[in-house]
């Protein structure tokens, strides 16, 4: 297995071979590597990063190969332990700190893991420094401090309190109207640091939860992907317990998704649609997400007035926009909200707080929510990569069969059709291509992916 090495971090699965896989000299390797460049960000005296992990069973060992290599280059540490991806970004700002690094290999299996690499505001580094990250990673001229130099390490535990106080005090986030719906829900943290975040922030709303697999060990019950094939669990717990609906994260909790009253999905594209409904009938303005994500927040936006655009994928590319355009809201279809008035990052604990406010104040079922929304259906397919394929000529070919279509090609290749879409590209955190595609039925996107699957397949065996 290749490391891969993009804007989403260095990201590998555990054991085997230096340089093929995320191994203990790996993840030294590239945390000198970002420890010198936090250094060159800024010329002074002292410097700090905060460090997290979720609860991957090899999420400890990867934290203190770490953290001891940044305190070997003299760089203080705040180790704020088991955590969540936006609790990290949030910390950084708030110990004034200069970078933050988050052990997590975010939806895969738990065999992954990854360094996610944070910038002084909190905010993944951009596609330059991630460039000059890897440069500086293979250079091999890293100076690190001598024993009177060391840093130290510090841990501070507080921070998903502080989060959640500050998801609380968003002005959008209705809570007395969420203790007043005296909501019931089901809740799957998949045996990660949701278990500990979420119930938190739900008791704190005053709502009633039932808790499944919150035991942050690490062993994920079922594939960490919150998706419908994954989540059967869940869905028989919503209806047994007559539940209002149920709520599953992803192992850092920076994807959210809904599942109504029936254990039916809400769909984890409709997480951004129905968080931006809510927050642009309060605040109206513009919204980005992904384009591999849903027609239906562009429908939404522009019946509140406002403007659509889509971005590259990863999270980085959405945020940039989201910056350029002004927007009020903005994520990914992936059930990641970026609610701005918070931060810059994707964030289930923030996304959880506008969902409960939105139903709380409309005061309707989730099923009967998403009647209200514009019904489109999504296919999310893969290849497998292996090392003859060129996928870059692929997806040029691919380009040139299309070229009379309505193209995009700033992330692979999506072609827009009068009725639906595809979006073919090279994951940014598996060795896969993916294959997206949206209509007006699960049939019609079902098939439009398989046929681009066989012609992926036939162009690869020319």
């Amino acid at each position: 297995m290749t490391l891969i090495k993009s804007i989403s971090g260095i990201r590998g699965t555990i054991g085997g071979q230096v340089g093929d896989n995320l191994t203990p000299i790996d993840a030294v390797k590239f945390a000198s590597a970002y420890g010198v460049w936090v250094k060159q960000q800024r010329q002074k005296d002292n410097y700090k990063v905060v460090v997290g992990r979720d609860a991957r069973i090899s999420g400890k060992m990867i934290q203190n190969l770490v953290m001891n290599t940044l305190i070997g280059l003299g760089i203080d540490v705040v180790d704020v332990g088991l955590s969540t991806t936006p609790t990290v970004e949030v910390a950084v700002p708030m110990e004034h700190a200069d970078g933050g690094i988050i052990l997590t290999a975010s939806h895969n299996p738990k065999q992954w893991n990854a360094l996610k690499l944070l910038n002084s505001k909190g905010e993944f580094v951009d596609a330059k420094s991630g460039a000059e990250i890897l440069e500086i990673a293979e250079s091999n001229s890293i100076d690190f401090a001598d024993v009177d130099s060391l840093g130290v390490i510090t841990k501070n535990k507080a921070y998903i309190d502080l989060h959640i106080i500050e998801v609380l005090d968003l002005d959008l986030v209705n809570v007395k109207a969420i203790e007043e719906a005296n909501f019931t829900v089901v809740f799957d943290g998949v045996n990660s640091t949701g278990g500990i975040a979420i119930p938190l922030l739900l008791e704190r709303l005053g709502v009633n939860v039932i808790k499944l697999y919150c035991e942050p060990n690490g062993h994920f019950p079922h594939n960490p992907e919150p998706l419908k094939e994954h989540l059967t669990d869940l869905s028989e717990a919503v209806k047994k317990h007559n539940a209002d609906f149920g709520i599953v994260v992803d192992p850092d909790v920076d994807r959210l998704a809904f599942m109504d009253e029936n254990g039916e999905m809400f769909g984890e594209e409709y997480t951004l649609v129905a968080c931006a409904d809510y927050v642009l009938s309060h605040t109206p303005g513009n919204t980005v997400s992904n384009m591999s994500s849903t027609r239906a927040l562009r429908d939404v936006t522009e019946k509140h007035g406002g403007t659509y655009e889509a971005s590259a994928v990863g999270e980085v590319n959405v945020v940039q926009l989201m910056k350029k355009n002004k927007v009020v809201i903005g994520g990914e279809g992936n059930g990641g909200i970026i609610y701005p008035d918070a931060h810059y990052g994707r964030d289930a604990l923030v996304g959880v707080a506008l969902f409960l406010s939105l139903l709380a104040e409309k005061k309707m079922s989730v099923s009967a929510l998403k009647k209200t929304y514009p019904s489109y259906f999504m296919s999310k397919k893969k290849i497998e990569l292996t090392p003859e394929l060129n996928v870059d000529a692929i997806l040029k070919e691919i380009e040139n069969r299309y070229k009379h279509e309505q193209l995009t090609t700033i992330d692979g290749v999506k072609i827009d059709f009068p009725d639906n879409w595809v979006h073919l590209r090279k994951s940014n955190t598996e060795p896969i291509i993916r294959i997206y595609t949206e209509a007006k039925t699960q049939e019609i996107a079902d098939g439009l992916a398989d046929k681009f699957i066989k012609e992926l397949g036939k162009i690869a065996e020319a």
